[in-house]
């Protein structure tokens, strides 16, 4: 399983536990489909419960709340998906830097243009 699709999830989460299946899959830009699935498999490692709402009247409400460890676990995640999205930002700075000047010294960007 993507790593960055249970982050995804588990940040949603985190933020409104009250979120559908249908809206967190909005959220993530992934399909029901797929966002159930991730669901399920975040209930099965223990990092989210279900709790149902007896009193509402739509007997489909669901909360996902966060269990410890699935805080715990969205804390290692998120600081692994920070490094490799900082690495990713250094790599594509350095790459665009390297094509301004490469297109600069070719005459094909005004130096104005090209600054950041």
């Amino acid at each position: 399983m993507n790593e960055d699709l249970y982050f995804q999830a588990l940040r949603q989460l985190q933020a409104n536990p009250n979120l559908s299946q249908r809206q967190l899959a909005k959220a993530t830009g992934l399909s029901l489909g797929r966002t159930n699935y991730i669901l399920r498999a975040l209930i099965a490692r223990g990092l989210v419960k279900v709790e149902h709402f007896r009193t509402s009247k739509n007997k489909l409400a669901y909360a996902y709340l966060l269990t410890p460890e699935g805080l715990e676990t969205k804390a290692r995640i998120t600081a692994r998906f920070i490094q490799r999205k900082r690495a990713e930002y250094d790599a594509l700075k350095a790459e665009l830097e390297q094509l301004t000047a490469e297109a600069q010294a070719e005459g094909l960007l005004d130096p104005e243009i090209a600054k950041p």
